[in-house]
C-alpha cells in the first residue's frame, strides 16, 4: 500500500510541487552552465593550440584554417548549449522543436560558411577539418562530463 507524503505544515500540497520542479529546473541550469564554461575554456584552449599547431603545420593557411573552425565550433557549442538552456522546463515537444530548429540553423549557417570558403585560398581545409572535429568531439565530451557529474534527479518521488 503506498501512501502520499503529508503536506509540509502549512503548506500547499500543488506549491510544494511546483517547488520542487523549480529546485530540479534550477539543478538543470547548473549542468547547462558548467557545461557552457568548460566548453568556453576548452575552446579558448582549442584556439591557441589549433592556431599554433596549423601555423607550424601550413603557415598563414594554417592559422586562418584554425580560427575559422575555432569560429565555426565555437558557433555550434555555443547553440547546443543554449538551445537547451531556453528548453528547461520547457514541454518535451516545445524543447525538440527548439533543439531541432537549432540544429538546422546550424547546417544552414554551415553550408553557407562552406560556400563562401570553396576555392578560397587563404586558409587550410584541413587544419579547419581537424580543429572542427577536435572542437566537436571535446565538447561532446564535456557536455557528458557535466551530466554524469550534476546532481539532476532521475527519479521522481511524486
Amino acid at each position: 500500500m503506498t501512501s502520499t507524503p503529508a503536506p509540509r505544515p502549512g503548506g500547499n500540497p500543488a506549491n510544494d510541487r511546483a517547488n520542487d520542479r523549480a529546485n530540479d529546473h534550477a539543478a538543470e541550469r547548473r549542468v547547462l552552465r558548467t557545461a557552457l564554461r568548460d566548453t568556453a575554456v576548452f575552446l579558448v584552449v582549442l584556439a591557441v593550440v589549433g592556431v599554433g599547431a596549423g601555423a607550424l603545420a601550413a603557415g598563414m593557411a594554417g592559422l586562418w584554417g584554425a580560427l575559422v573552425g575555432v569560429a565555426i565550433a565555437s558557433f555550434f557549442c555555443a547553440t547546443t548549449v543554449w538551445s537547451m538552456l531556453r528548453s528547461v522546463g520547457a514541454t518535451p515537444a516545445a524543447m525538440a522543436g527548439l533543439v531541432m530548429g537549432t540544429w538546422i540553423a546550424k547546417i544552414v549557417v554551415l553550408v553557407i560558411v562552406l560556400a563562401v570558403l570553396r576555392g578560397r585560398d587563404f586558409y587550410d581545409p584541413w587544419v579547419l577539418l581537424g580543429v572542427v572535429a577536435v572542437g566537436a568531439i571535446g565538447s561532446s565530451l564535456l557536455d557528458y562530463r557535466a551530466v554524469q557529474n550534476g546532481r539532476i534527479p532521475s527519479v521522481d518521488p511524486r
